[in-house]
């Protein structure tokens, strides 16, 4: 028999309902308006007392109580739902004519519009991950990640733990609609994001590259209390849908960002109304000035006509709004000396010059070091240790060391003499004739076995999850890790043994190495091999030519040169590989640790024909041999797609890496069976044809984010 729950008192009713509505006005005064009235204890108690009463009394626990901020719950999957309305992205300009021509453009295709008549509501560009809030009769119900703009992924337990967004809207009754749909952007602050990768570090696991990163990393988990630790804001910049009782209160866009700020919302800071396209130049002026001093990572600004009435006729594109556009900042300089130019030793064992540089702040990023590529480009931009230098970073992007200031030399700088030794074994180095890096040959170099292991677990590799540089160190350091096979003997006592590593963090490696031995398939295996000239491409022509790595191993030179992407270099390259000593033990290694993929298993005589007596389908075999999702269910299935441009973030290698495994066949030229073009800066004629063909244009955001990489 089951006990019926005694009735709650009417006190401890009343109590659970005050301490709800002062923990929420206090969290706005805290998170949204940044002016706390009381201490963090005194929260933190409010916030225990709560607690405690819905332990004891769990029928007190409401929809929008603030308890469900400590998130907990954990989902087996991120369910996909669509939105109401498409969630677009935004068109770029770059510069002031750029701009001048998006203006000229708005209104040949709203012939009545006047250039007069345009106001503009200004927003910095934040980026971060495209979000919409829910909220039906005031409650948050669901959000949605942006996805490819049709269809999101729903992170509604991850997205209450968010510490500024209002769970119930505030305001009176009669001025909260009955729906609402608010979108903006998951972001990080800079301060936050520092102090994050810290404890990331400490902890052994994995930095995040950028706060975009880091924000969805942390909203896309599927176990709340991740989003719950992590620093995340959500600044709203629009809505879809909203519906109220009575007439439409929004007429504007300032209507809109200032009604959603009065039910409970962020804002962006500096967002403000600029009367002409003319103060649009100005205030984005005034913004790339301030950049430095902006709590959040700033790309750029947005401007929105303002008028709602002109944004209905104006519409949009097949991509994007022709009322708003994304006015893009220049690349982030700064000035700074070149203390010392000191050589990387990389997995290959290419010596790679890095400039050691006085520490100084490019948009918001404290940068003390850039690569300088080879020995020819030191001479090239006649650079001199102790020049005054300038340092370059466009997003974020990996600093690029531009050139020395000449005018500014005194006398004492010194040339960089390459060394002829490597600086980790003291082998000599070799630069073979047509080719800009030194390499050092030895096998053994420690170098080359510390960098071939941090490559193994990479995402060019076998992508283990929570195993990255810094851990790969540790182990290398504490003699647990010899050779990528070492990590397959990895144990949790033998983890657990290390600084800042306890049982659970060690068992999650544990777990995570053996799960990606599972899923490990040929094509990846060979890439994470690190053999010269194999990249992630070729890797999967020479698995799909030769179905394990015994049959690769016996091919001859002539084999390897039938396979597409091999020539005689890579080829001789693949022969030397398979020839070493040291990577045969290695390989055996492997396969003793059950690493050992075959990409066509041979299929026995007997069940060799189908009912009809037809040959077994490879392509039932093959997802299963990639690892990677069946081909109808993957998100670029049958779709061809093209680059063109520099990319912000990614390798042209890595792109097509990440679009083949969602699906896509890339092609090398426009035509008409194209259906994606991918665009990043100077894209040349390509995209002048594909335009005209009709073709869907993606920015590198909106691929990663159709193939599910925010």
């Amino acid at each position: 028999m089951i006990a019926a729950h005694s009735p709650v008192p009417e006190n401890t009713r009343q109590r659970a309902a005050e301490l709800r509505r002062l923990l929420e006005y206090h969290s706005r005064r805290y998170y949204v308006m940044d002016d706390p009235e009381i201490a963090d204890a005194e929260y933190d108690a409010l916030f225990r007392e709560l607690l405690l009463l819905e332990r004891e009394h769990p029928e007190l626990k409401t929809a929008d109580s603030p308890t469900l901020r400590v998130g907990g719950a954990v989902l087996p999957a991120l369910p996909a739902k669509a939105h109401s309305l498409r969630m677009y992205s935004l068109d770029n300009v770059f510069d002031l004519e750029e701009w001048r021509d998006f203006v000229k453009k708005m209104l040949r295709s709203a012939p009545g519009l006047r250039l007069e008549d345009l106001a503009f509501w200004m927003e910095p560009k934040m980026d971060g991950l495209a979000m919409e809030l829910v909220y039906e009769n005031g409650l948050l119900t669901t959000a949605l990640t942006r996805g490819d703009g049709s269809t999101g992924e729903v992170v509604t337990e991850n997205m209450r733990t968010v510490k500024n967004i209002p769970l119930r809207l505030a305001g009176a009754p009669e001025r909260v609609p009955s729906l609402l749909e608010v979108r903006g952007e998951v972001v990080m602050t800079k301060k936050d994001f520092a102090a994050l990768n810290a404890r990331q570090e400490a902890a052994g696991t994995k930095s995040f590259a950028n706060p975009r990163n880091a924000a969805a990393g942390s909203v896309r988990q599927l176990d709340s209390s991740v989003a719950a630790g992590r620093p995340l804001r959500f600044i709203a910049y629009g809505m879809g849908l909203a519906a109220w009782a009575g007439a439409t209160p929004w007429k504007t866009q300032e209507d809109v960002m200032l009604g959603i700020r009065e039910l409970g919302f962020t804002i962006a800071p500096r967002a403000s109304l600029c009367s002409s396209a003319l103060d649009v130049e100005e205030w984005r002026r005034r913004l790339s000035d301030q950049r430095d001093d902006f709590p959040f990572e700033l790309d750029g600004a947005v401007a929105k006509v303002n008028d709602l009435d002109t944004q209905r006729e104006l519409g949009f594109t097949a991509r994007a709004p022709r009322f708003a556009v994304a006015f893009k900042f220049a690349a982030m300089q700064a000035e700074t000396t070149l203390k010392d130019i000191v050589i990387q030793v990389g997995r290959t064992g290419v010596l790679t010059p890095v400039a050691v540089l006085e520490p100084v702040n490019v948009g918001g990023v404290v940068v003390q070091r850039a690569t300088l590529h080879n020995e020819d480009e030191i001479k090239s931009k006649q650079i001199l240790i102790g020049d005054s230098v300038i340092v370059q970073r466009a997003g974020d992007v990996i600093p690029e060391l531009v050139g020395p200031v000449v005018e500014k030399r005194g006398g004492r700088e010194r040339p960089f003499i390459f060394p002829e030794r490597c600086p980790e074994c003291g082998n000599h180095v070799h630069r073979e004739e047509g080719e800009a890096a030194w390499r050092c040959v030895n096998r053994a170099c420690p170098a080359v076995i510390r960098e071939s292991i941090k490559h193994f677990v990479s995402k060019a590799g076998l992508d283990i999850q929570g195993v990255g540089g810094k851990l790969v160190e540790r182990l290398i350091d504490r003699r647990l890790l010899k050779s990528p096979a070492d990590l397959f003997r990895l144990r949790t006592d033998n983890l657990a043994a290390l600084d800042r590593m306890g049982e659970k963090s060690a068992a999650k490696v544990v777990e995570a190495v053996d799960e990606a031995k599972k899923k490990a398939g040929l094509p990846r295996l060979l890439s994470a091999l690190g053999i010269r000239h194999v990249g992630e491409q070729t890797a999967k022509a020479l698995a799909q030519a030769f179905p394990s790595l015994d049959d690769l191993a016996a091919a001859s030179a002539e084999d390897l040169r039938q396979v597409p992407d091999v020539g005689p270099e890579v080829a001789a390259a693949i022969k030397d590989f398979f020839a070493e000593d040291g990577n045969r033990r290695l390989l055996q290694d492997l396969k003793d640790q059950g690493l050992w993929p075959v990409l066509r298993p041979p299929v026995p005589a007997a069940s060799a024909a189908g009912a009809e007596g037809g040959q077994i389908s490879l392509l039932s075999l093959l997802p299963e041999a990639f690892g990677g999702p069946t081909p109808s269910s993957a998100p670029l299935a049958g779709k061809c797609l093209l680059f063109t441009g520099s990319l912000e973030k990614l390798s042209r290698g890595e792109a097509r890496r990440l679009a083949e495994e969602a699906g896509a066949d890339v092609v090398s030229s426009v035509s008409r069976k194209l259906d994606y073009l991918v665009v990043g800066d100077a894209p040349g004629a390509k995209l002048d044809k594909a335009r005209d063909l009709g073709i869907a244009i993606l920015s590198e955001k909106e691929f990663m984010e159709k193939i599910g990489r925010t």
